[in-house]
């Protein structure tokens, strides 16, 4: 990953020097809609859930594409990950059914 670090972002919640949460995000361009944030990953740990540390990531991901001049916030959900769904639909955010995913491995 350290090789990668110019590709994304990530900011990191903490618990005095022990990290306990993060959200990595990047910068991408859609043609339909133009500049967009990217939330690739948001995580706390099991024992800091339920104490707004996610929605204070989730928030300063959304406030940085806020400053960015971004069109959106996008981000994807397993399916089978019902906890992170129900976070997402509390926070006013609406389930995109139009779109299909696909994935090309390069090797």
């Amino acid at each position: 990953m350290v090789a990668d670090k110019d590709h994304f972002q990530c900011l990191i919640a903490l618990d005095g020097d022990k990290p306990i949460g993060f959200a990595t995000y990047f910068f991408a361009y859609y043609s339909w809609t133009g500049k967009a944030i990217y939330l690739d990953d948001l995580y706390v740990e099991e024992p800091y859930r339920g104490m707004g540390i996610g929605n204070r990531l989730f928030e300063e991901v959304y406030a940085l594409g806020k400053k960015e001049q971004c069109k959106k916030m996008k981000w994807q959900v397993f399916k089978w990950n019902d906890k992170a769904i129900n976070f997402y639909k509390l926070r006013g955010t609406r389930i995109d059914d139009v779109e299909i995913n696909f994935n090309l491995p390069i090797s």
